[in-house]
């Protein structure tokens, strides 16, 4: 990038942060749809449950997470069991040394990467409308990941497992309706 479309690049960056300022110190995500780790701590019980370290110590292809939750889970909704499968089959089991370092602190759901809707929440409004930049959007899981090629996301820092938890995440809850959007995230 030369320097002009890089100073232009920045200062619409600066511009996009000033503008959604007072909702980047907003911290209510609630109206959006429940990720991955929320819905496992909700189903899994306290963070030292035995339910919740044998999920975080298992591997399971997608269709598998979402066949032992239908099984285990039957309360389960159907988009929080895609959600929740989804989350599973990317970042289960945890590393070694992840869970090791959460099980000594007596809390294996601090080893629990951030699930999409706290990825969106903490990433996407710093540069756009978190309202039409993202949650009005309607894309599959190749769409999400698509976003991350474009020149100006290629710079996030993120892992390529949170750009993948973030795009199923992002494909199965997204767009969301314009009504369950506080109004003040509506511009």
């Amino acid at each position: 990038m030369n320097a002009p479309a890089r100073l232009c690049f920045v200062l619409s960056a600066i511009m996009n942060v000033l503008a959604v300022g007072p909702v980047s110190g907003q911290e209510d995500n609630t109206f959006m749809p429940k990720g991955g780790k929320t819905l496992l701590l909700e189903i899994a019980g306290p963070p030292g449950a035995a339910e919740l370290r044998e999920i975080v110590q298992s591997r399971r292809t997608e269709t598998e997470w979402h066949d032992f939750l239908a099984e285990r889970h039957k309360t389960l909704s159907e988009r929080a069991a895609s959600e929740l499968a989804a989350y599973l089959a990317v970042n289960v089991p945890l590393p070694e040394d992840t869970l090791a370092q959460a099980k000594s602190r007596g809390d294996v759901a601090s080893g629990l990467p951030e699930d999409g809707r706290e990825l969106a929440w903490t990433g996407c409004q710093f540069c756009h409308s978190l309202f039409s930049g993202y949650l009005m959007q309607q894309r599959d899981v190749q769409g999400w990941r698509s976003v991350f090629l474009s020149p100006f996301h290629r710079g996030i820092k993120m892992t390529a497992q949170e750009r993948e938890t973030f795009a199923r995440y992002s494909a199965i809850n997204m767009p969301m309706k314009a009504a369950d959007v506080p109004a003040e995230l509506r511009y």
